[in-house]
């Protein structure tokens, strides 16, 4: 039987390893050309591997689990013909019938295919399962009537984000009120959106699609709908989806008590090995590199965001964004775009060159990146040329960065050459924190959780809803000065957003 070795590809530009997270096929299965065979883990993303031959699977030539090098055999796929030759022989053994045809020959040789490419698939499947439940899975109904729509073709949501219906949808249901409003986005630590609790700004309810029965069901089990993924239509919460939230909180809460149970007399029951590997590894040395290589700087300014809230809440009521998630980290990220072309040394890079000279390079563009926690660790994804995209364009580039992220589909390309971050942290309450800067950049700002406060307005002590911005530095190329203004510049659209329109 002719035999075509696949070897693992690069497909990380210049990776040099991977991980073979599972196998899609067996010894024994017929594969046709661009089938998916497995899935692997780089340093930078989770990537699944077409096949380049078509026939049947004779091995798997490495195991799953195991880092191996590029250039490694990873699979043997045979001659097609012989998947249907009826010999009964095993797939990797030659028949009688097989050697006596003259045309065994010439089936090899039409077995042959062109070098493989690899491709990043599209988001296909439904949500990721085995991570918990999670409330940011809910996916905003599609722009496009008429038809049913695969993730892949959904306009994508940021990292925590919940969907938010039209208020004259018949199933609409107002969620309960929070005392403390989040922002949407491609957040780390699984951020939950705003516009998931009602906003006082303006009294309009955020709403959640699901029919009589699957509404029932929830009360009875003192399940908040609003915290389950919906996979029905428009990001409508089904029977199933209600099911599977319920088996997988009755599995971690039937782990918990025995989380300290060390009755066992095996030592290792007392130390939980995770090993470090994939994207978990590689972030830890970015981050390790950064903090020791940047001397950082960080500063703080706190809020008032109410204007934001009431903006945010007439784009989502205006006919140009229908359809389209909005949440105040857009806000922020064209603040961030704005306070950038105001105060350009904060978009650079510190570059030392060969010959051991140091360089500040100033980019007249801004690939933005947004922080997200994934399944796999955290990645930190970029919008290019972000300075270039309308309100609107750069909410729906929000959503699909965000949605392909939480899907652990990112390219690598889509993380690479970043000018300034920024990260979301407001999901749990926290107000505020000190960012690390991604490694070749000299900035990143961090978003603290929106809540209401006491705030003073005209020497009256009024609640508005207040935020709070955290930036760090590279205080080799920017100083206390600079840094100073740009958090100002980014404030004081978050303050008044119509400072957009100038």
């Amino acid at each position: 039987m002719t035999q075509q070795i696949f070897t693992l590809p690069d497909v990380g530009e210049g990776l040099t390893e991977a991980e073979i997270v599972s196998w899609k096929v067996r010894p024994g299965d017929v594969v046709a050309i661009n089938d998916i065979i497995c899935e692997i883990e780089t340093a930078k993303s989770l990537v699944e591997l077409p096949s380049p031959y078509a026939g049947t699977v004779v091995e798997l030539l490495a195991p799953e689990n195991e880092t191996i090098e590029v250039g490694t055999p990873i699979i043997a796929i045979g001659d097609a013909a012989k998947a249907h030759d009826g010999g009964g022989a095993p797939s990797g053994a030659p028949s009688a019938s097989a050697s006596a045809s003259p045309a065994a020959p010439a089936a090899a040789t039409s077995a042959e295919s062109p070098v493989p490419t690899v491709q990043e698939p599209g988001i296909e499947s439904a949500p990721l399962v085995g991570s918990g439940p999670k409330a940011d899975a809910a996916k905003r109904r599609p722009r496009k009537s008429g038809a049913s729509t695969p993730l892949n073709q959904r306009a994508a949501e940021p990292l925590g984000q919940r969907v938010s219906a039209p208020v004259n949808q018949r199933t609409a249901e107002p969620r309960p009120a929070l005392t403390s409003l989040s922002q949407g986005g491609a957040e780390p630590l699984g951020q939950r959106g705003a516009e998931s609790q009602p906003n006082p700004v303006v009294g309009l309810l955020a709403r959640v699609l699901a029919k009589p029965p699957v509404r029932r069901i929830a009360k009875e089990l003192g399940i908040n709908l609003a915290d389950v993924p919906g996979t029905g239509a428009r990001g409508e919460v089904t029977r199933a989806d209600l099911e599977s939230y319920q088996a997988q909180r009755e599995r971690e809460q039937d782990a918990a008590p025995q989380f300290w149970d060390h009755t066992t007399s095996s030592a290792h029951r007392r130390i939980e090995v995770i090993p470090v590997r994939g994207v978990r590894k590689a972030t830890a040395k970015a981050m390790v590199d950064s903090a020791f290589s940047a001397p950082h700087v960080s500063i703080f300014v706190d809020v008032d965001a109410s204007r934001t809230m009431e903006f945010v809440q007439r784009l989502k009521k205006s006919r140009d964004f229908e359809g389209v998630k909005v949440s105040p980290l857009l806000i922020l990220a064209k603040a961030v775009i704005w306070a950038a072309a105001r105060n350009p040394s904060v978009n650079s890079e510190w570059v030392t060159t060969p010959s051991g000279a140091d360089e500040v390079h100033i980019k007249h563009y801004m690939n933005l990146g947004i922080a997200a926690a994934t399944p796999r660790g955290l990645l930190v994804p970029n919008i290019k040329d972000a300075q270039d995209l309308s309100l609107k364009e750069l909410a729906i580039a929000l959503n699909d960065l965000a949605t392909t992220a939480r899907a652990g589909r990112t390219k690598p390309a889509d993380m690479q050459d970043g000018t300034l971050t920024i990260t979301n942290i407001g999901a749990l309450g926290i107000d505020i924190g000190t960012p690390i800067i991604n490694p070749g950049e000299v900035a990143i700002v961090a978003f603290g959780t929106i809540k209401q406060k006491p705030w003073v307005v005209s020497g009256e002590v009024i609640p508005r809803w207040i935020t709070t911005l955290g930036g760090s530095f590279d205080h080799r190329v920017v100083d206390g000065d600079l840094s100073a203004r740009f958090m100002a510049d980014v404030a004081a659209i978050m303050e008044e957003p119509a400072l957009l329109l100038d």
